[in-house]
């Protein structure tokens, strides 16, 4: 048999990239089963693959369509997405209802805290133990 050359293909697909990916998602597709449409001749996937498009048996635009259905997501009907939207309030209205650290809570009417109140907060939290343990040492240094 004599060796398939890129050459005896670009007639049928003048871009050789998309012949590359042509042929690969072919031999994919062979490796999982699917019908050759030559015969193997001791041949490996990816030298069939190009034999098939050089010899026309499978066309371009079929394996081109089969490609792009492979590569798209499936989409979700849209009865799933108003069950998702329906979730997605009934959890941010339990999560209102639970106390945040600061003690307040969405149901209570407290307004969220500012970023400057935040900051303030967390400024708070680290100057206090500071001033504690200074504060216990000059404790002991009195004693």
């Amino acid at each position: 048999m004599a060796r398939v050359t890129v050459e005896d293909c670009v007639d049928k697909v003048p871009n050789r990239f998309e012949l590359v990916l042509l042929s690969a998602h072919r031999a994919r597709a062979m490796s999982a089963g699917s019908e050759l449409t030559v015969d193997r001749d001791n041949d490996k996937n990816p030298v069939v693959a190009l034999r098939e498009i050089a010899e026309k048996t499978v066309g371009p635009d079929d394996l081109r369509e089969d490609l792009i259905g492979s590569m798209q997501k499936r989409v979700e009907s849209e009865d799933t997405e108003t069950e998702n939207v329906q979730l997605l309030l009934a959890g941010s209205e339990e999560a209102e209802a639970v106390p945040d650290t600061f003690g307040t809570s969405g149901e209570e009417g407290g307004e969220r805290m500012s970023e400057e109140d935040l900051l303030r907060a967390i400024q708070s939290q680290i100057d206090s133990p500071q001033q504690k343990s200074s504060d216990a040492e000059d404790g002991e240094s009195d004693v």
